[in-house]
């Protein structure tokens, strides 16, 4: 098993815009064989959320706040692979892209494959 995390960088008045572009790709992850994990939006004021320096004093620091990540995992490359094949020809992801298009609600992304380490 891996993990894909993708880290955007989004663009904070598009939230809503990218809130819709997450939720279709939660839906098509799942649809072809994936365990999505969810993404990760930067929170607000109304959210009341720790210092990011509290657990070492002088080392933490706050990230910036038009970041948000996305983890899925799939069992294998293979099943990875094969994603990759049927999205690419999905009407869902062409929607999703066409979307994103018009909306620009992210700049920039960064893709990076993980894998677990378990008791």
């Amino acid at each position: 098993m891996f993990t894909c995390v993708i880290r955007y960088q989004i663009e904070p008045d598009r939230l809503d815009e990218f809130r819709e572009y997450a939720r279709t790709w939660i839906a098509l992850i799942r649809k072809y064989g994936g365990t999505h994990h969810g993404y990760f939006v930067p929170g607000t004021d109304a959210d009341s959320l720790p210092n990011a320096a509290f657990s070492f004093p002088g080392l933490g620091s706050d990230g910036p706040a038009n970041v948000a990540v996305a983890l899925f995992s799939f069992p294998d490359v293979a099943a990875y692979e094969e994603y990759r094949r049927a999205v690419a020809d999905d009407d869902e992801c062409k929607a999703a892209t066409a979307r994103f298009n018009e909306a620009k609600c992210f700049s920039r992304y960064e893709r990076t494959f993980l894998v677990p380490i378990f008791d």
